[in-house]
């Protein structure tokens, strides 16, 4: 599907990528983001407000009340809150999800009169959908990003009138052939301090010197690592033990519990309810342990750190397990699938990677050739193309 997207690009006059890096406007066009409230659609969507705003473009954001709290990852970009809902639970929960849709609605329209926006981006999730209808409804040009493997209900619901269909990986279901022909394979945005990871080796890791393990749960931490990972840990021989450092997300209700395994097995161990500098975490490591959401893969690709992923069970769609087959396919990853992540499980292949430190070098070039530390570029470039107004009219 990548070879017949750049095929189309081609053919529509795609410009060249100098072209998009200086034949910027400088009218300050405005282009709004529109986002769902977690970790996974607000990072790509601001690593991609800063780079617009870089290249002179005003940006705002359109998120719901959850977004608030990556606010001040978007470089200064204004935020809008609307309400948002979905049609779940018994007739109350569908009668109250609807009057939220509802209001969203009507404040998505108001927006979109009022900002009369270049072009208006979408990252999935379902608080995306209210300015994404809206901007399609008053003809203003829109692109959606999917992230994952398996196209999000609310990019499927938009997709049949955006101009572009922008995608993390080459290989994503849930596309007819209208929508690949549509499609551009840009990657997952990532922030600047972790791109700048893709170019720095792996660090050296030497038989008897540290061995730093990153742990990460998903944006809310998750309780299974909390219970399988100090635990196989803790059985590691003495030797083994003393060589560890640990950098481990939790949950505020298993730090105490952790500490505990920790200090009694002798394993040097920071314990974090959320890991700030992740990009420091990722550089230090030397194997990561985590879920295998859109942006935490990546991210760790984007780095080139070996990882054991665990996907997240219960994805209507199982999109965290995708996301994590496609870098165990190139060489960079192990896959656990969560009944199977026991410490016993877990025990024989921490033994094998500190013995053998070739396997997790290997594996660290395989996750790397599945990064693109560019995406932001790539999708800034896509941006800026149909916010010049280049072969737009083709894809109404």
């Amino acid at each position: 599907m990548e070879l017949r997207a750049a095929a189309g690009l081609q053919k529509a006059g795609w410009p060249s990528q100098e072209k998009c890096n200086t034949l910027v406007s400088m009218e300050q066009k405005l282009i709004v983001l529109s986002t769902g409230g977690t970790g996974g659609h607000m990072f790509p969507a601001a690593a991609l407000a800063r780079d617009l705003i870089s290249r002179g473009y005003r940006v705002e954001i359109v998120a719901d009340d959850r977004g608030r709290k990556y606010e001040s990852s978007f470089g200064g970009a204004k935020f809008h809150v609307i309400r948002a809902g979905t049609l779940v639970g018994g007739v109350a929960g569908k009668l109250t999800g609807m009057a939220k849709i509802s209001v969203g609605m009507i404040q998505a329209f108001r927006l979109m009169d009022r900002l009369k926006p270049a072009v208006v981006v979408g990252f999935g999730g379902y608080p995306s959908v209210p300015a994404l209808y809206a901007a399609q409804a008053k003809r203003i040009p829109t692109v959606i990003h999917e992230q994952n493997a398996i196209m999000g209900r609310a990019n499927a619901f938009l997709a049949p009138k955006v101009i572009r269909i922008a995608l993390s990986l080459p290989y994503t279901e849930g596309l007819d052939e209208a929508d690949t022909m549509r499609a551009v394979v840009t990657g997952n945005p990532v922030r600047e301090d972790i791109a700048a990871l893709y170019t720095r080796p792996y660090p050296v890791l030497e038989k008897d010197g540290s061995f730093r393990i990153l742990v990460m749960g998903g944006s809310q931490g998750a309780n299974i690592f909390a219970e399988v990972v100090p635990a196989a840990l803790a059985k590691l021989p003495a030797a083994h033990r003393a060589r560890l450092e640990v950098t481990q997300q939790c949950r505020e209700e298993d730090i105490s519990f952790v500490r505990g395994v920790y200090e009694q097995a002798g394993i040097k161990a920071h314990l974090e309810t959320f890991i700030a500098d992740i990009a420091t975490a990722l550089t230090q490591a030397h194997l990561v342990i985590s879920r295998s959401g859109a942006s935490t893969v990546a991210e760790v690709t984007a780095s080139g750190r070996p990882a054991i992923f665990v996907p997240y069970p219960y994805n209507r769609d199982n999109q965290q397990k995708i996301n994590a087959d496609v870098v165990a396919d190139a060489g960079g990853a192990w896959v656990m699938t969560q009944n199977g992540f026991t410490a016993e499980a877990l025990l024989p292949r921490m033994e094998t990677f500190m013995q053998n430190s070739e396997t997790l070098f290997r594996a660290a070039e395989g996750a790397r050739s599945c990064g693109k530390p560019d995406a932001a570029r790539r999708l800034g470039n896509l941006v800026t193309a149909i916010a010049s107004g280049w072969e737009k009219e083709k894809f109404q």
